[in-house]
């Protein structure tokens, strides 16, 4: 893969989480795509983001 990061940035832009419909961020350590008005972290898996509620991880404060 080289120096390319698993997931595509410019794909990153015009993702939304499926709740609430807000941007999200992503997480590169956790492989992660956080959702911060929902609290859920959505899962990337082989640079493929698993936006789906029921997959998602609840985010402690």
């Amino acid at each position: 893969m080289g120096d390319k990061p698993l997931l595509d940035i410019k794909m990153l832009e015009l993702l939304v989480c499926p709740q609430t419909k807000t941007s999200l961020e992503y997480d590169e350590a956790n492989q992660e795509l956080i959702s911060k008005k929902a609290q859920l972290a959505y899962p990337v898996r082989d640079g493929v983001p698993i936006l789906l509620v029921s997959e998602a991880r609840v985010l402690d404060d």
